[in-house]
């Protein structure tokens, strides 16, 4: 079934500033501040010393199950500010960790820099900036939903096919730029060290019972480690082009949103609960529309097999080769994590039916 749409007499016009959405930067943070004021300092001296400090063990030789008090208290208390889990996410190691060299340079890779950094070194800077890189990516796409929904509201035929040929566009060069992974880290420097420090303590049996918050809880607390999934692109797409998955996936991905800024959760929200793109087209008998849709669907499914493949690459090959070379200089993750995305899931099982799902959305006109 098709979810409730608004009535299109008394449903609002659809714009990104109402939901903290930049049109230039879409889900980014315009400018992300590099330095916090004077008396954050401690904090930012750590922060700035991160690599180095997680390195030479005087950080923390290890969790232990519990977070200091010290530590606890303002990060929860700073996260509920933000509407966010105590957690490492998608907002925080890319929406607002990434500033330009040239500020009056391209937003390409060789001109931007991570604000924060931790273990990884150059392949870790590539992966948060090839990923602020597909976030930007998404830009004409996010505004392309604006003007589609809008252009449902109005109806305007013409601006809707324009929309949805901008949305198949900005699809299409996300999966271009999800492909500069490939030049900027190294697969075994991302099994082995980047996706440890992005595992958070929910389906993870490396830390089956959570981690206890001290001075916050008394009982361990759960939360899914930084994940892709957290970011709102493809949420926002999967609504606005109606693609429904299965309830496991859908269950993964409905509870990712909780890691989003409050904002952009609703955006998502707005979109889900607009007119149904799926309804409009079907019942315009309009071919141009329909081949538009099934071509929007045909690219966001090649962006999940593009995904798919990428993940194998990372995950699936380097755990193959990590196994075999076991005398490695790089650290090993711990044997649990071995095929298991950041967030938790079982990563490739996950792909391969969220890419499936999408493909069941294709359009097929009667008669």
């Amino acid at each position: 079934m098709e979810p409730q749409s608004q009535d299109l007499k008394t449903a609002p016009f659809l714009t990104l500033g109402r939901f903290h959405i930049s049109e230039d930067y879409g889900f980014l943070l315009p400018s992300p501040l590099r330095e916090l004021p004077g008396h954050y300092s401690p904090w930012m001296e750590i922060a700035n010393r991160l690599p180095q400090l997680i390195e030479s063990r005087q950080l923390r030789a290890q969790v232990n199950e519990i977070l200091p008090r010290n530590l606890a208290l303002p990060f929860v208390e700073v996260s509920r500010n933000l509407g966010l889990p105590p957690i490492l996410v998608h907002s925080d190691l890319v929406l607002a960790n990434w500033t330009t060299r040239n500020p009056g340079g391209p937003l390409e890779i060789r001109n931007l820099d991570t604000i924060v950094s931790f273990p990884g070194g150059e392949s870790l800077r590539g992966f948060v900036l090839v990923t602020v890189l597909v976030e930007k990516a998404a830009v004409p796409g996010i505004k392309a939903l604006v003007q589609a929904v809008n252009a449902i509201l109005q109806p305007s035929p013409d601006s809707l096919l324009q929309a949805l040929q901008q949305l198949r566009v900005s699809i299409q060069d996300i999966t271009g730029a999800l492909g500069q992974m490939h030049d900027y880290v190294d697969p075994d420097i991302f099994y082995a060290v980047i996706r440890i420090f992005l595992s958070g303590w929910k389906d993870n049996p490396a830390l089956p019972v959570g981690l206890v918050y001290e001075g916050v809880s008394k009982e361990p607390l759960s939360y899914s480690g930084g994940s892709a999934a957290q970011s709102t692109i493809l949420h926002a797409f999967d609504e606005f082009l109606g693609v429904r998955h299965s309830k496991e996936s859908a269950d993964f991905l409905y509870r990712m949103r909780d890691y989003m800024p409050p904002s952009h959760r609703a955006f998502v929200e707005e979109i889900r609960l607009a007119p149904s793109l799926r309804t409009h087209v079907l019942s315009s008998g309009n071919r141009q529309l329909l081949t538009a849709y099934n071509q929007c669907v045909e690219s966001l499914a090649a962006l999940r097999t593009y995904h798919l493949a990428l993940v194998t690459k990372y995950l699936i090959t380097a755990a193959s080769k990590a196994k075999a070379q076991r005398t490695s200089h790089l650290p090993r993750p711990p044997q649990a994590l071995e095929e298991r995305g950041t967030g938790g899931t079982a990563v490739v099982s996950f792909l391969k039916s969220v890419r499936d799902k999408t493909l069941e959305a294709l359009l097929h006109p009667s008669g």
